[in-house]
């Protein structure tokens, strides 16, 4: 057993050990669900912060500094821009109904706002969705342990997948916080170091600086928005909805203890996301530099590791990836297996279901959902293809309805079904129509958004409604 080997295996065992040791805190399925809306800013920030610091943000934005330099920072930094307008606007208004009515998922407000069938179609669409994000976390998983020590894709997919079944079935969103407040240090500290050793390596940002102007056509990879507007924008609609209203987001937004908690605590995940989106984008350019053909992008963030710095902090930088990519696949997986639970099974099939049996329900559901992402990463191709499939699903889907849903009471469920249908559609039909490049700055996903919200204006005008609270509400509590 090798040092990479012997470090991922000591760094799995603890993480392991923190979630069952932390398990013994979860009495109820509220404890599971939303940590008995407990968490304070820090605990919100770090888990916040530590589920959007994943493979996209890491493997496959370090591929996209290797191929588009400087302008990668647009992916992350669009997850950054949504995170703030959600600490700002969405994000207090849905934690105040949470609390009101006592919600643990996502869906609980939709049927709260809608109905049931609204409900049951986003948690469909969006478990589907879902899976392909966490085979994307376990790819990359699997590419880290394929540079570092030579482990096949399936072993590495597999390893990576039941470490987070442990400590995601043990103790839900308590153990999730409290193991990523542990990632969230090792994380940041191994990429932040990385980047001042890599380009050091490489006779400092001067030399990495001409050597890409050197190179014929790619002078444009030093601009932020190099890449060109379109993709830039293309980002930013994909991403910012995203993390806007992501069901996983939101329930671990539901944990905060009051509104105050939630506006410091996701605002400050959002600065953090912003000031990280650097580190790929140079971290790319860096392997751009010292190895320019390379034969996969997704392969210049652990080669950056192995290669670029020394020993030492080759392990901690490794472990730092893995980390990351281990924090985002138990929030993916938390966020599957509360879906299934909750949504579809108490909702449709077990309403009455007891509190013991739900938090039963809860794990297992993390169980069954963690293997099924396992066998899906094996069969996937690239991190980047499935983590597209999720986002953009999630903005044309789900966007619209909840915007609307929190703004306006002149809609009904019918408007939002046919919305959703109307956004998932147009952008089936536009992707193979426009060659997946969209009709002048609009990306099919942008294409999408507007056709749900032209849909949701249409009612409004046409048929307006209006909406009453509901005088009771059976979530779960």
């Amino acid at each position: 057993m090798n040092a990479y080997v012997a470090a991922l295996v000591i760094y799995s065992v603890l993480l392991m050990a923190l979630g069952i040791f932390v398990s013994r805190r979860v009495k109820t399925s509220s404890d599971f669900l939303v940590a008995g809306r407990s968490l304070g800013p820090g605990m919100l920030f770090a888990t916040f912060l530590a589920a959007n610091i994943g493979a996209g943000s890491t493997v496959s934005a370090t591929g996209l500094g290797f191929r588009f330099g400087l302008s990668a920072w647009w992916w992350v930094g669009s997850a950054s821009i949504g995170g703030f307008i959600l600490s700002r606007t969405l994000g207090p208004k849905l934690w105040t109904l949470a609390k009101q009515h006592n919600f643990s998922t996502m869906g609980d407000f939709l049927e709260f706002r809608y109905n049931k069938v609204v409900r049951a179609v986003i948690a469909v669409l969006l478990w589907v969705g879902t899976l392909t994000l966490l085979a994307a976390q376990l790819i990359a998983i699997s590419s880290i342990l394929n540079v570092s020590v030579g482990t096949p894709k399936w072993v590495g997919c597999l390893a990576g997948g039941v470490v987070a079944i442990v400590y995601c079935a043990a103790g839900g969103l308590i153990a999730s916080a409290f193991v990523n407040v542990f990632e969230l240090v090792v994380t940041m500290s191994g990429l932040l170091l990385a980047v001042p050793f890599a380009v050091h390596h490489l006779g400092g940002w001067s030399q990495i600086s001409t050597a890409v102007a050197a190179q014929p056509g790619k002078a444009w990879m030093l601009s932020m928005t190099g890449v060109g507007i379109k993709q830039v924008l293309s980002y930013v609609i994909l991403l910012a909805p995203s993390f806007m209203i992501s069901p996983g987001l939101v329930q671990k937004l539901y944990g905060a203890k009051d509104v105050k908690t939630v506006k410091l605590g996701v605002g400050l995940n959002a600065l953090a996301q912003a000031l990280f989106a650097f580190v790929p984008a140079i971290l790319g350019l860096c392997v751009f530099v010292a190895y320019p053909h390379l034969a996969s992008p997704e392969l210049a963030l652990p080669l950056a590791m192995k290669e670029l710095l020394p020993k030492w902090l080759g392990m901690w930088a490794m472990a730092s990836i893995f980390s990351a990519e281990l924090s985002a696949t138990g929030a993916i997986l938390f966020m599957l297996s509360t879906s299934l639970a909750v949504d579809l099974y108490k909702t449709f099939l077990n309403p009455s279901i007891s509190e013991h049996r739900l938090l039963t329900a809860n794990r297992l559901a993390s169980i069954l959902a963690g293997v099924a992402g396992i066998f899906l990463a094996i069969q996937l191709p690239t991190i980047l293809s499935a983590i597209q499939i999720f986002y953009g699903l999630l903005s044309v889907s789900l966007f619209v309805p909840v915007v609307v849903g929190l703004y306006s009471r002149r809609v009904l469920s019918q408007a939002a079904l046919v919305s959703i249908f109307a956004a998932v559609a147009t952008t089936l039909v536009a992707k193979p129509l426009t060659g997946n490049r969209g009709w002048w700055l609009l990306s099919p996903e942008a294409m999408g958004i507007l056709a749900a919200a032209l849909v949701m204006l249409g009612f409004r005008v046409l048929r307006p409604a209006k909406w009453s609270e509901p005088s009771s509400v059976k979530v779960i509590g």
